[in-house]
Parts: structure tokens; sequence; C-alpha cells
């Protein structure tokens, strides 16, 4: 009682820097007030807090430049950080399982300016339903994709009334749902800015003959790209590519039903497709001469079409000359050789990728390859019994702009490699595997002799050739190329990124995957079309 004010705040120090020792130092609050406000100015008012001269929009644009969990963190700071947050995030992904209908007004008040989202539901909950979508889609009216994934709740009535509020769409991905005929209709008659569409197991559309047609509608005149994946009747949507005039790019992926006839109708009616991919589809030399009738064609995929032969290949190489890029996967029936290859070398000079998988070429076509094909810049050879040392000592006298090559599972020895020391004066990277003659000492002395080549070797055991295209329509386990191994799981209610934080994600993901051919072949011509040498 008879301490001073001053004697007081002195011993509260002193008894803090005893117990400094023994846990965190605390703050101390002295008696005096005025000491109080001192001392609370002079620790919290060190400078000018310039952040909060910054406008929103500058704010805004340094959060987008942040990865997902940054963000997060960046929204936990004040209010303004959270609002301005909510407001820049444009793309979102959710885990769409039925208990989401309740959070919706929450989520889209803040997330109000989203244009891409993801809807995706584990297979074994319950999704979301009609009225979760119709609710998501009136808040959401600028929407211009949206990704549906094991969404088995929505009905035809559902995205009827979802395509009414969200007439802006441009891409939509759907898999796994079960909505049908009528709730695709929707779509195309209400989405007229409809670019992109990509259907895979839509459980809603009825097998036979008496499934309801899809399209073609308003779309019709906009879509640039339309995929098909693992459907019953895939043809259904027969109207739908038949009526899309400016279509550039068809994927069919293991799609039931004879699909020589259609193939022959689409072409007739849609001539400036630039990209086909054909994979486990039942089509012949008839379908593939119907393809021919593309002269734009540039890209082009044949992926275990066993009917397929070199007549057809031959027709295609004939007409479709501006042909980049041929990949063909012969499933080992050797209908496709010789033949159909040197005619892709006579009349395809432009060809700059090749892929060649469970197909068996000799010096005589791959010669004609590499003296006629001066642009090839991208070559790979797997799964053939005839790729020998004469046929990669001929690429490396003559593939002179060749940059990647990927072997494996061929008959070549060190011979072979060591054709490429002074051959191939442009390549930067050879990928050898399972390729049990050529040694490790050999790529050793390969690597010392030309010092600014990558030069990859796995003398692994010989495997089954599987080139069948994935999700994305890439060729899986061919070459030991790095890609992303795994997707970024969702949280439980939202987890989402801007476009840049997802592909800065998925570049780190690159050290450590599963073997891709395509998905090299994909990072090569994205490099070689920037710099050249």
């Amino acid at each position: 009682m008879g301490q001073s004010a001053s004697t007081a705040l002195i011993t509260s120090r002193r008894d803090s820097n005893r117990s400094s020792h023994r846990s965190k130092p605390k703050f101390t609050v002295p008696i005096i007030p005025m000491q109080v406000e001192e001392q609370t100015e002079f620790i919290i008012c060190e400078g000018p807090d310039y952040i909060s001269d910054l406008p929103d929009e500058c704010l805004a644009c340094i959060f987008q430049s942040l990865n997902s969990g940054d963000r997060k963190r960046c929204s936990l700071v004040c209010r303004r950080w959270l609002r301005i947050e909510g407001q820049s995030r444009h793309r979102l992904s959710l885990n769409a399982q039925s208990d989401l209908l309740p959070l919706v007004p929450f989520l889209f008040s803040r997330f109000d300016s989203v244009t891409k989202l993801a809807l995706k539901c584990d297979r074994r909950s319950v999704s979301i339903g009609d009225e979760a979508l119709v609710a998501i889609s009136s808040r959401c009216r600028n929407l211009t994709r949206l990704k549906l994934r094991s969404c088995r709740e929505l009905t035809d009535a559902g995205m009827a009334a979802f395509a009414k509020n969200c007439k802006a769409l441009k891409k939509l991905s759907c898999g796994s749902c079960a909505f049908g005929a009528k709730g695709m209709n929707a779509i195309l008659d209400n989405c007229a800015s409809l670019e992109e569409l990509s259907v895979k197991r839509l459980r809603g559309i009825n097998d036979g003959a008496a499934a309801e047609p899809v399209g073609p509608g308003l779309a019709a005149a906009s879509l640039k790209t339309i995929c098909l994946k693992e459907l019953y009747n895939g043809q259904c949507f027969g109207p739908l590519i038949i009526g899309s005039k400016n279509l550039k790019t068809l994927k069919l992926f293991r799609c039931s039903g004879d699909w020589d006839k259609l193939l022959q109708v689409i072409s007739d009616r849609v001539t400036g497709m630039v990209e086909i991919h054909l994979e486990r589809l039942q089509v012949s030399d008839t379908g593939l001469a119907a393809i021919s009738n593309c002269l734009n064609l540039e890209i082009l995929h044949l992926v275990k079409t066993p009917e397929c032969t070199d007549m057809g290949l031959v027709s295609i190489a004939e007409r479709c000359r501006l042909l980049r890029k041929l990949h063909v996967d012969g499933w080992k029936t050797n209908r496709i050789g010789d033949d159909g290859l040197s005619a892709v070398a006579k009349y395809c000079p432009n060809l700059q990728e090749l892929v060649l998988i469970g197909v068996n070429p000799t010096k005589i076509s791959v010669e004609l390859l590499a003296s006629n094909c001066q642009n090839l810049e991208r070559l790979a050879l797997c799964g053939s019994d005839t790729v020998g040392d004469a046929e990669i000592s001929c690429i490396a006298a003559k593939c002179v702009a060749l940059k990647k090559l990927c072997i494996k599972s061929c008959p070549v020895s060190d011979h072979g490699m060591e054709a490429l020391a002074n051959g191939c004066p442009n390549l930067v990277k050879v990928k050898v595997k399972k390729c049990r003659a050529v040694t490790c000492e050999c790529a050793d002395w390969l690597r010392t002799k030309r010092g600014s080549l990558a030069v990859n070797l796995d003398c692994g055991e010989p495997e089954h050739q599987d080139a069948s295209v994935s999700d994305g329509g890439l060729l899986e386990n061919v070459v030991e190329f790095h890609s992303v191994a795994n997707q970024m799981p969702l949280p439980s209610i939202a987890s989402s990124s801007t476009g840049r934080s997802t592909s800065f994600k998925s570049r780190l993901g690159l050290l450590m995957g599963k073997n891709l051919v395509a998905c090299t072949f994909r990072r090569w011509s994205g490099g070689n079309s920037s710099s050249r040498g």
C-alpha cells in the first residue's frame, strides 16, 4: 500500500525478468495509465502502414500470385483481406457432397466472382442434387467453366435449370454423372457460347437405337472441341458432331458401336478438323478414308484400333499433307508397317512428332521418314521387334532436326547408340528404357562425348506395352518421363486456387510421377515452339 507507482512498475518488471527463464516473457500491465498509453504506442506504431494504403485492386493482384495455402492464410489477417481475397478468387473446387447445400449461400456470398467451378464427389458418398446446383447457378451467373465428377444425384431437370442461369458457359466437363440426353440438350440449347464439351460415362444415356439424340442445339455453332469417353451409346452424339461446323478437335475413347458410317457423315459435313483421337474404337480403313476428307488435319492418334491397316494410313497421308503429329499404337497386330509409314514419309513433309508403339517398321520406312521429314523433332519407338542398330544409325545420320528420342523395349545395342555421338546435331535428350543390350558404360561414354546431351538409361525388365489413353488423352506407360503422380486431395468443403498456383503445383509434381511419353512430348512441343536449337 505504501509503494509508489514507479516502485510498483519496477517490481513488476523484476518479477517478469525472474520468470523469463521458466516461461515465455509476458507483457505486465503497469499501474499508471499514462505509461500504458506511452508504452503501447511505442510498441505498435513503429512506422507507417503502407499496406493499408494499397488499393483493393493491387492487393487482389498480389493474392492472385500466391498459392492456395498462402491465400487462405492471408484471408485470416483482417476483414478487409478476407473480403478482397474472396472477391478476387475466380477458380473454386468444392467437395460436392449432399451436405454442401446449406453452405452454398455463405460460400458464394464470399466467393462472388467465381467463373471456373469444379464439383467433385467421392463415389461412395451421396452427391449434391438439383437444389444445390440451381442455388449455385443463381449465384454464379457469370460461370464460364464447369466440371462435374460423380454427381450422381443430378437429374435432367437440374441441368436444365442450371443451363438457364449460366448461359455464358464456355466449357463443360462431366464424368460419372446420372443425367441423360435431355439434360445435355438443355445445355446445348441455352449455352450458345459453349466451346468445349467433354463427356465421360454419362449413365443417363440409354443404350440401343431408342436413345434420344443429343444436339445440335445453339452451341453447335461455337463448339470447337468434343471429347467422348466410355459411352455405351456415344453415337447418339452424332447430330451434335455433325452440326458443329466449326469443330476443330474430336476425341473418341472406348465408345461402343461401329463408327465407320458415322465418320463418313461427319467428314462430309465437318471438314475443318485439325485434331482427331481414336482409341479402342470399332473403326476400319473405311473410317480412316472418311477422315482423309479433313484436308487440314494436323494431329492424328490411332490407339489400339486393330481393324486399321496400312491402306487406311495411306489414304490419310495422301490427302492430309499438313500432318504434324502422328501417334500409332499398333497393338502388336502388324497391320500397320512399312507401307503406311512410307506413305507418311512421302506425303507429309511437315511431320514434327512421331510415336510408334507396337509397330514394326524396318530400315526402309525409317530411312524414308528420316530423309523426307526434315522437321521431325520428336521420335518415340516402343515395343518394336524390328528397330535395331541399323535403324538407329539411320536416324542418327539423317534426322538433322531431331531433338528428343525415346527408345523402349527395342533390340538396340551399344553399337546403335554410339552412332548418336556424331549424328543428330540438334539432339538434346535421349531416353532409353528396357533395351537390355544397351549398357551403362555406353550411356556414360555418350554423355562424355556430347556434354550437352541428356542421356537417360533404364535397363529394366521388358514389360507388356500399354499405350491406353488416360482421362487427359495421354499415352501412358510407354517411356519413363516424369509427370504428375497424384492429384491434390480435396478438402472437406472447398479447395481453390488461382490458375497460376494450380499449374505451379503441377510443375512441382513433375519431380515424382508415372511414366508418360505423351506428357513429355507435350512439354517438348511447348518448349520447342519458343526456342530453336
